[in-house]
């Protein structure tokens, strides 16, 4: 089941930084999200091949961070599912996203091996969220102080045996029967993909 929060809002921040901005189709990563202004209206198509994992079970990957290749146990905890309402409040241009809705993915990672990220990891940077089976639209900045997210940027000498919950915020149809968040080491590879029934 979603959780169905309306506390999302990053009230210091100016709105402009909460614009819809559309990925690149290979993923969510740092130098994907840019800062063009994109609407809603063409939501990229499912990749099938993703692997699939069952609520509460983790994937283990090794992942490249600056200092070093880091171990991670990675878990998509919940997605929290805001109201159109939210919508109009974290976007310049309401009209663009009629009919949408913001989804938090809240993704625990959890350092396995390999060495200290000794700041600003990048391991919460491959996160998707797809409604229904097409990928939504993300929302920069919106997450970061969402209840529960942590920023990456707080992070610092993150040693083996810590968890953080990082947080990407999407935006989706209201209304979508299926959320999927999916999360991959690398922008090209096959991700690992958990399911929640929005009712």
């Amino acid at each position: 089941m979603l959780n169905r929060k309306t506390m999302w809002l990053r009230a210091a921040a100016p709105v402009a930084v909460l614009a819809l901005t559309l990925t690149a189709c290979g993923g969510s990563g740092g130098d994907s999200k840019g800062d063009a202004k994109g609407g809603t209206s063409k939501l990229q198509e499912d990749k099938p091949e993703t692997r699939e994992l069952a609520t509460g079970e983790s994937a283990t990957s090794p992942f490249k961070e600056d200092d070093g290749k880091i171990t991670y146990s990675v878990l998509a905890e919940k997605v929290d599912v805001g109201t159109e309402a939210d919508t109009k409040k974290m976007v310049d241009d309401p009209a663009k996203a009629k009919g949408f809705v913001p989804a938090v993915a809240h993704v625990k990672y959890t350092n396995k091996g390999g060495g200290v990220v000794s700041s600003y990891p990048s391991v919460g940077d491959n996160v998707e969220i797809y409604a229904d089976g097409q990928r939504g639209t993300i929302l920069i900045g919106a997450a970061d102080d969402a209840p529960g997210c942590e920023s990456d940027t707080d992070i610092e000498n993150w040693k083996k045996g810590q968890s953080h919950v990082l947080c990407e915020t999407y935006m989706v149809p209201k209304g979508a029967k299926e959320l999927s968040v999916r999360w991959s080491a690398e922008d090209d590879g096959e991700p690992y993909s958990w399911t929640f029934k929005n009712s």
